[in-house]
């Protein structure tokens, strides 16, 4: 039985000491666990069976936007449906599946596979890799950056496994052997998936389609393997908390296990897996530059319960290096004297440092730069 009370005080000590042991949650479930440390232990109105905000499975028509890419190249009521499809999807979800997005499912799998080998491989063999320095090209870590966000506890029952490169120049020989193939094949198909969505969204936003790539806007990706260990109290604890991305787009690949949740009119959504979809969702940073047009979501993942553990594989689509510097606004086109600015100008850099803070504990990034 969990203690009414958790003295955080104490449980982020004792976080911190956990942290430098540099083995990951799945080695408590390894340990064979039956009560999760206090630091893992989530206030009532935060956890999954929260009676405050409402869940809905669909049942009452309730469902996450799904679109169908096929036909991108043809210039035919099928593109112009896609591109219809896709605004009323960001602007009234901020959430959608794609299918037939060009991703071959073979690939797709070959990626999940390699996530599960990878944070399943002996506890000696990844510490190597166990890092908060997020300078470095990879990391493996557990419970997101505890050491860059306001309040390191609780924490999240997640391991990550992350990868990164500079507007998208990746250097695969610096990925872990053991996933490197798989990785490099996912992400040659996801750089090239990240052009046609460029075009599709910079035509919802009524621009010109290669308006977002040559403002160099969608030019670069993050990829975070995610590994959610079977939790033996997961009603106490969550996955990944209530949240909204920084990016300007996610793409999640997720197997077939449940939890990935949308908050879409104050009630919990399920993302359901469907087969040979892609998550996507706006970030915050998508809806500065669309002048709220596009909106971000909060979205959160479920601790997983005892049996099968939850694998994902998120890719971030992030600016290019050279105008993360640079200050920035709301989109210029996008603006008139019906439609002002609603934020003032900043750059990604700055905007990000901000959401290290509040962003990675459930708070809102974006208020803090409205005009």
């Amino acid at each position: 039985m969990a203690p009414a009370l958790v003295d955080y005080t104490t449980a982020e000590k004792e976080l911190y000491e956990f942290d430098d042991l540099k083995i990951g949650v799945k080695s408590l479930v390894d340990a064979g666990v039956t009560h999760i440390p206090r630091f893992f232990i989530h206030p009532p109105e935060c956890r999954a069976n929260n009676s405050s905000t409402p869940q809905n499975n669909g049942a009452d028509g309730i469902e996450i936007p799904v679109i169908d890419l096929e036909g991108f190249n043809k210039n035919d009521d099928r593109r112009v449906k896609m591109v219809s499809a896709i605004r009323d999807a960001c602007a009234t979800w901020g959430f959608f599946q794609i299918v037939n997005h060009g991703v071959p499912l073979a690939i797709m799998e070959d990626m999940m596979e390699s996530i599960r080998r990878f944070h399943e491989q002996p506890q000696e063999a990844k510490m190597e890799w166990y890092s908060r320095d997020f300078s470095r090209k990879v990391n493996y870590y557990s419970s997101g950056d505890i050491k860059g966000r306001a309040k390191p506890v609780p924490a999240e029952w997640r391991d990550t496994l992350s990868c990164r490169a500079a507007d998208d120049q990746w250097d695969f020989d610096a990925l872990p052997e053991l996933c490197r193939h798989e990785m490099k094949e996912y992400m040659k198909n996801i750089i090239d998936l990240q052009e046609k969505i460029s075009e599709l969204m910079s035509e919802a936003l009524g621009l010109s389609k290669d308006h977002l790539s040559s403002a160099g806007y969608l030019k670069s990706i993050k990829l975070s393997g995610h590994y959610y260990p079977a939790c033996p109290e997961p009603d106490l604890t969550i996955g990944t908390i209530k949240h909204s991305d920084p990016s300007l787009l996610t793409l999640v690949l997720q197997d077939k296990s449940k939890g990935l949740q949308v908050l879409h009119n104050d009630q919990w959504v399920d993302a359901p897996s469907v087969d040979g979809a892609l998550v996507a969702n706006i970030g915050d940073f998508m809806q500065f530059l669309s002048n709220d047009r596009f909106k971000s979501v909060k979205h959160r993942v479920l601790a997983t319960p005892l049996g099968k553990p939850r694998i994902s594989a998120v890719s971030f689509f992030l600016p290019c290096s050279k105008v993360r510097l640079k200050p920035c606004g709301p989109i210029k086109e996008l603006l008139s004297d019906i439609s002002p600015p609603v934020y003032r100008i900043t750059s990604y850099e700055e905007f990000m440092n901000h959401y290290r803070v509040v962003g990675q504990i459930g708070g809102g990034a974006l208020p803090h730069f409205k005009l």
